[in-house]
């Protein structure tokens, strides 16, 4: 072993010289282990660890380069794979090498301590942490959420049970009240919201289960238009209630005259997502024969969340021409919102589903699921137009042999795939459209008309994402001039007396609906309303307001992420008489109502505040626009006839008494019948001359009718 060290120092001393003969392969020896120090021992474990920092840089460096004991610790690692060069002295900065004394990682977990970390997270709980998904994103937005939902399930119990709705909604401020100042609380506060109706009531086991449990409902599993969809909306409302007040949602409900009213305390149990009762007491002296009444606490912000309840209660009374709404607000007085009909809503009817609307999971449930003794009774029994006749159709197109039971394609997904593909191959009837229930064109109408009446818009607000809060501008006091124009306009229409016009506060409005037929996306069928009121005193020089609704509800926030937004947007109102900038909605003094119906509206999200982007549904959406547009520009190109008569009259009339009474004196006629003459001739030059603009832009209007994506295709 020494001579070897020598032959190591030599090759180190003189590089030359160990180039010059062949190098000596050396065998490897493995280093002493060193004595592990005691636990206690703090110096001797920092000894350990330097001694383990050994660099592997430093194992070129020969003997020449270190002390003795370097030398001799060297001598005993003894050399390296890199032949004659060995390991030296370990270098107080230098990293540790990899080999086989380095430590391995300390475990933290077995996989039996980690099972035993999970459990079973319930819905109520993982919205108590999620509630923005639910709307509950800010106080703000809260308040509106809380009052929508409560009011949703008011409205849809009372046309399910065949009650024209009468609705109060009343927001009382707890701190306003307690400390009798004038002020209103500013920011957040604690608030009550108190929404009651004139509904059928709700039976005594059931309530605690509706207002306490999430995803409990009546409404998922069933293919009919209603506002309601996922039973999350009144029961998510009385959680955000429990989370921030700590106070249950109270519920006073009555079936029936002669029945007693029982009031009930609730709370939510999270964990396990159940009711659960504080309080059940029953009254006798409730002062209504029937319906419920919903009363919750929450922390909320009045001050900047008003302007969107007021609009939401506009809105709904707009859209539910058949509902009387009282509104009752702090340190405000009560405002109504009469019916505008005694007739209730079509009554929706569920239906089945549609084939070409299931997927191929769902199909091998449905089989699973299916008391049928073979597929055609299954076929026949599970979805809608599927008649004897086109369930032979689809088994022949799936082309099998001998006799398939329906447990039989819950079993086998290539039987279930087999029989997916042949029904998507076989051309099968929509579904029905009895289980929708719009608005209708004099409905609509008659609820503008209602609307209009109430509060009148002076105009949208700055900021351009937001809509009107018509119930601020309808309460602003106007100035003398202001009310000496509307005089002028009552004395004088703005407008020739014609169809589609309605005088509403002195201000001619042009009203116009349209209702589509039925069409079906994913094979749920779906129908879109669009009306619009154009003129009276709404700017002409901003964008037009546009009125979302979604099953008769308001839709509020998201609207640059709504579909129906984009099918306004895509539609070039340019034919139609009005100014748009490219990728914007039209300006001018108008406001659009956009409705759809359906068993099952796409929201993109659990919030429903914006529609998704269906190509059939923003296709429609399209569609009904360019047939209220082509109203719009008729009524405008008659109100511009009428105008430019007015004016080419008027030019003449300043000089046609001069030149009559110099034609008179030059023929000797008396100037009364040359100065009708003149008159007739300028009303009929007037008259070509519009009539050449009515069919040019009449021509263009049915052009983008007959092609409405021209206007992409050419983009």
């Amino acid at each position: 072993m020494a001579k070897k060290g020598k032959v190591t120092v030599a090759a180190a001393k003189g590089k030359g010289k160990a180039m010059a003969r062949p190098a000596k392969q050396l065998e490897l020896v493995p280093a002493e282990p060193q004595a592990r120090p005691a636990r206690g021992n703090a110096a001797a474990k920092k000894v350990e660890a330097r001694g383990r920092a050994v660099p592997a840089q430093l194992a070129a460096v020969g003997p020449s380069a270190a002390g003795p004991a370097q030398r001799s610790a060297g001598a005993k690692a003894g050399p390296t794979a890199l032949g004659e060069r060995t390991l030296e002295a370990p270098d107080a900065g230098a990293p540790a090498a990899a080999g086989p004394e380095a430590r391995a990682p300390r475990r933290r977990a077995t996989a039996e301590q980690m099972a035993q970390k999970q459990r079973e997270i319930s819905i109520s709980e993982f919205f108590t942490k999620n509630r923005h998904l639910l709307g509950f994103d800010n106080p703000s937005k809260a308040l509106l959420t809380t009052i929508k939902e409560a009011v949703d399930n008011s409205l849809d119990a009372c046309e399910e049970a065949g009650i024209l709705p009468e609705i109060t909604i009343e927001v009382r401020d707890l701190a306003f009240e307690a400390s009798k100042t004038q002020e209103l609380t500013k920011g957040e506060g604690r608030f009550v919201v108190i929404v009651e109706d004139n509904g059928p009531g709700i039976v005594k086991a059931q309530v605690p289960k509706i207002f306490g449990k999430l995803l409990y409902g009546s409404k998922f599993h069933r293919l009919k238009q209603s506002r309601g969809q996922q039973g999350i909306g009144i029961s998510a409302a009385a959680m955000y209630g429990q989370l921030t007040t700590g106070q249950p949602i109270r519920v006073v409900s009555r079936t029936g005259k002669g029945k007693p009213a029982h009031l009930f305390e609730i709370q939510i149990d999270t964990r396990k997502n159940n009711p659960v009762v504080t309080r059940d007491d029953a009254l006798d002296d409730w002062h209504q024969e029937h319906g419920t009444r919903v009363e919750l606490e929450i922390v909320a912000n009045w001050q900047q969340g008003q302007r969107f309840v007021n609009r939401y209660v506009e809105h709904t009374a707009l859209s539910n021409p058949h509902c009387t709404v009282h509104y009752l607000r702090p340190k405000q007085e009560r405002l109504s919102f009469p019916r505008a009909t005694e007739e209730l809503p079509k009554e929706a009817l569920e239906i089945r589903p549609h084939p070409h609307g299931v997927e191929l999971g769902a199909l091998m449930l449905m089989a699973a699921e299916s008391k049928s003794h073979d597929v055609k009774g299954f076929l026949s029994t599970a979805f809608s137009r599927v008649s004897p006749a086109v369930a032979d159709e689809i088994l022949k197109a799936a082309a099998w042999k001998g006799r398939v039971r329906p447990r039989d394609l819950a079993e086998d997904r290539h039987l279930a795939e087999t029989l997916h593909k042949a029904i998507q191959a076989t051309r099968i009837m929509a579904p029905p459209t009895n289980c929708l229930s719009p608005i209708g064109d004099e409905l609509m109408k008659k609820g503008l008309v209602s609307f209009l009446h109430v509060i009148e818009s002076e105009g949208p607000e700055s900021d351009g994402d937001q809509q009107l809060d018509l119930d601020s501008a309808g309460t602003k006091k106007k100035s003398r001039k202001e009310k000496e124009a509307e005089a002028k306009v009552a004395e004088v229409p703005d407008a020739p007396p014609e169809e589609g016009v309605e005088k509403i506060k002195g201000h001619n409005y042009f009203i116009a609906t349209v209702t589509r037929p039925p069409r079906v996306y994913r094979g749920n069928p779906f129908q879109v309303e669009v009306g619009l009121a154009y003129g009276g005193s709404w700017p002409a020089d901003k964008p037009i307001e546009l009125f979302r609704f979604a099953n008769r509800v308001p839709l509020l926030f998201q609207k640059s992420a709504c579909g129906m937004t984009e099918a306004i947007v895509k539609t070039d109102w340019r034919n139609y008489l009005l100014s748009q900038p490219k990728g914007s909605l039209p300006v001018g003094p108008m406001a659009l109502l956009v409705h759809i119906a359906s068993v099952w509206v796409p929201f993109t999200s659990e919030a429903k505040e914006a529609l998704a982007h269906y190509p059939e549904i923003i296709r429609e959406i399209q569609l009904a626009a360019q047939e209220c547009g082509r109203k719009l520009a008729t009524h405008i190109r008659k109100k511009q006839h009428a105008d430019y008569q007015a004016q080419r009259r008027s030019i003449f009339e300043l000089y046609i008494e001069e030149v009559a009474q110099s034609l008179g004196k030059i023929t000797g006629k008396s100037p009364a019948p040359i100065k009708r003459e003149f008159l007739r001739v300028a009303e009929q030059v007037t008259e070509t001359e519009l009539e050449e603009q009515d069919k040019a832009l009449k021509e263009a209007s049915d052009k983008v009718a007959r092609n409405p994506r021209r206007r992409d295709e050419d983009e």
